[in-house]
């Protein structure tokens, strides 16, 4: 299946179109999944908060965005993850164990994950180039809504958290190494 725009980025050992497509369907399933699980785990803990609605509505935002994925892997012929029982439980443990540190540490776990899947979601737009232009199109717009509660995050004090820069450095390396999986399994 020939589609422009992508053969000319792939190196030697890259995945070709149809592997790409897979990939990206795959891990972008998982990861508003996981999502999904992370606020589900901070709102089990932080039921009555000052953050609990803005927090609830980013679990509804992650909840679109899973019911898009959950259309599109069957229409496109793609497995799920073979990982998701391990995301059903890790997602919803790190999103109660961060919201158990304070509404500061919530925030900051949801900066760190949105951080690194902003990055993610650019590098698939550039790896798509100027194929798959509607699921381009979905992955620009739902990366728009990551980096708003990213920034929303930094604006409710995520930065504040106590062990900020280690909470953060080890949340994003778990989310990075998460996707790595994903992809692949």
């Amino acid at each position: 299946m020939h589609k422009p725009g992508m053969e000319k980025r792939r190196l030697a050992g890259d995945p070709d179109p149809r592997a790409l497509l897979e990939r990206i369907l795959r891990v972008d399933h998982a990861g508003e999944y996981g999502a999904k699980r992370i606020y589900e785990g901070q709102l089990a803990v932080l039921k009555k908060a000052p953050s609990t609605p803005t927090i609830r509505h980013m679990l509804e935002q992650e909840q679109a965005h899973l019911d898009a994925f959950d259309r599109l892997l069957p229409q496109r012929r793609v497995r799920p993850t073979l990982l998701s029982p391990l995301w059903h439980v890790g997602g919803f443990a790190l999103g109660a164990a961060s919201a158990l540190l304070g509404e500061k540490a919530a925030m900051a776990c949801t900066e760190a994950v949105e951080e690194v899947i902003d990055q993610h979601y650019g590098r698939q737009v550039e790896k798509l180039g100027d194929a798959e232009p509607e699921l381009r199109a979905t992955i620009e717009q739902f990366r728009a809504d990551e980096v708003n509660h990213r920034d929303t995050a930094r604006a409710e004090g995520a930065a504040e958290a106590p062990g900020y820069a280690l909470l953060s450095k080890g949340i994003k390396a778990i989310t990075r190494s998460a996707i790595w999986l994903s992809e692949r399994v």
